[in-house]
C-alpha cells in the first residue's frame, strides 16, 4: 500500500504578471515589509515601490552566516511582521532564514544542523513570501533555508515546516532579465530537482507526477530559454520546471548531484546552480552503472529510462545521457576546476558528500570512490 506526506507553501500563485498582485498580497499579512532582493535591487524597484513602507536589504551571492546575522538585525531594527524574497535562490532562502529567525531569540548556530545546535525554533517565523526571480532552485516551497558557514567551508541548513512559504508568488516575466550563463544553470538545476526526485528511493505517486511534467517542460523550452530569452513561453515552461522541482525535492529528496554541489558550494563559494549542472551528467552516468551492476532489475533504471523518452520521445537510458550530455555542451557549462575544485580536494568533497542529507536520496548508496569518480569526470 502507497503511504507517503506531502507538504508546501499555503498558496501558489503562478503565472506572468501575477507579481502585479505582490502589493495586496504583502499587505494581508503585515504593514512593514522586509524585502530581501538581489545585489541590483534597482531591477526590480517598480515592483518594491509599490509596497508599503518597505525596508530593501540587497543579498549579493550565498548568504553567508554573517548576511543573515545582519539581516536579522536589520528586519528586527525596521520593526517588521512580513518578509519578502525578491530574487534568486539564494534571496529566497535568506529571506527565509531572516523571517525564521527575527522572532526567535539567540543566535543562528543556536538552530542549525551540523555545525549548530539544531535546537527547534520556538516563536513562529515572521509570514514569508516567496517571489523567484531565476526559474532554479524551487526555493519558493521547500521548508529549509541554506547558508554557507565561511569559517568551516559548508553550507547547512536551517528547516522547519514553520519556514514554508505563505504564498509562492512564480511570476515568469520577471525571469525574462536572467543572462545566458544564469539561465543555464538554474534551468539545469531546474532539470536536475525532476530527475533526482524520480529516481530516489522516497520518490511517491505524487511527486512522480511533478517530476514527469516538469522534465517534459525542460525537454521543450531549456536550450530555447537559455537561446531566446525574451521567450515568455519557454519562460514561463522553466519557471513551471522549477516549481514542480521544488515540490518534488522538498518531499521526494535528491541525490549525489545535490550531495556534492552543496560540499562544493561550500568549499569554493560557486553557486548552486552551476555546481550541479556540471556535476549532472557525471553523477547520473555513475549512479546508472552501479545500479547496473549490483541490480540489473532495479526499478531506478526503469525511471531513468522513462526520464529519457520525456526529454527525448525516445525511451531509454542512452538517449537520456546522450541528451544531458549535450545540453551541457551547449549551454557552455564550467567544468569543476573552472570553479575552483582541485584534484586534491576530491577526496575531502566526496567524504564529506557521502554523508550529505541530499545523497541519502540517491537511488543507490554510491562509495567515495566511486564520488571520487565523478568529481574526476566533471574535472
Amino acid at each position: 500500500m502507497t503511504s507517503f506526506t506531502f507538504a508546501t507553501a499555503a498558496r501558489i500563485a503562478f503565472g506572468a504578471g501575477r507579481s502585479s498582485e505582490l502589493p495586496g498580497l504583502v499587505a494581508e499579512f503585515g504593514s512593514r515589509p522586509f524585502v530581501c532582493t538581489g545585489a541590483n535591487p534597482d531591477r526590480f524597484g517598480a515592483l518594491i515601490q509599490r509596497l508599503d513602507g518597505p525596508r530593501t536589504w540587497p543579498v549579493a551571492g550565498e548568504p553567508t552566516l554573517d548576511d543573515i546575522r545582519a539581516g536579522v538585525a536589520a528586519a528586527r531594527e525596521h520593526g517588521a511582521d512580513v518578509v519578502v524574497g525578491l530574487g534568486g535562490g539564494a534571496v529566497l532562502d535568506a529571506a527565509k532564514l531572516t523571517a525564521a529567525l527575527a522572532p526567535n531569540e539567540g543566535d543562528i548556530l543556536d538552530y542549525l544542523e551540523v555545525i549548530g545546535a539544531g535546537r527547534p525554533l520556538l516563536a513562529q517565523p515572521l509570514p514569508f513570501l516567496a517571489v523567484p526571480t531565476t526559474a532554479g532552485t524551487g526555493s519558493e516551497v521547500t521548508s529549509n533555508g541554506v547558508v554557507t558557514s565561511i569559517e568551516r567551508g559548508v553550507k547547512v541548513s536551517l528547516r522547519s515546516p514553520s519556514m514554508l512559504a505563505r504564498v509562492a508568488m512564480v511570476d515568469p516575466e520577471l525571469t525574462v532579465g536572467c543572462p545566458p550563463a544564469v539561465t543555464a544553470s538554474s534551468g539545469l538545476d531546474a532539470l536536475t530537482q525532476c530527475l533526482e526526485p524520480l529516481v530516489s528511493a522516497f520518490a511517491n505517486p505524487l511527486t512522480d507526477g511533478f517530476c514527469a511534467e516538469g522534465l517534459r517542460r525542460a525537454a521543450r523550452s531549456l536550450r530555447r530559454a537559455y537561446t531566446h530569452g525574451d521567450d515568455i513561453d519557454a519562460r514561463t515552461d522553466m519557471a513551471l520546471c522549477s516549481l514542480l522541482g521544488g515540490l518534488a525535492l522538498a518531499n521526494a529528496k535528491l541525490g549525489v548531484v545535490h550531495g556534492l554541489a552543496g560540499v562544493i558550494g561550500g568549499l569554493t563559494g560557486a553557486p548552486h546552480g552551476v555546481s550541479c549542472a556540471t556535476l549532472l551528467v557525471p553523477a547520473s552516468s555513475s549512479t546508472i552503472a552501479a545500479l547496473r551492476e549490483s541490480d540489473p532489475d532495479h526499478p531506478a533504471l526503469a525511471r531513468y529510462a522513462e526520464a529519457g523518452a520525456l526529454l527525448t520521445g525516445s525511451s531509454g537510458i542512452e538517449p537520456l545521457l546522450d541528451w544531458l550530455d549535450e545540453t551541457v555542451r551547449l549551454l557552455q557549462v564550467p567544468t569543476i576546476t573552472e570553479l575552483g575544485v582541485g584534484v586534491e580536494d576530491h577526496e575531502a568533497i566526496a567524504r564529506q558528500a557521502a554523508q550529505a542529507s541530499s545523497t541519502k536520496g540517491n537511488p543507490i548508496a554510491l562509495s567515495v570512490e566511486q564520488l571520487v569518480d565523478i568529481l574526476r569526470a566533471a574535472s
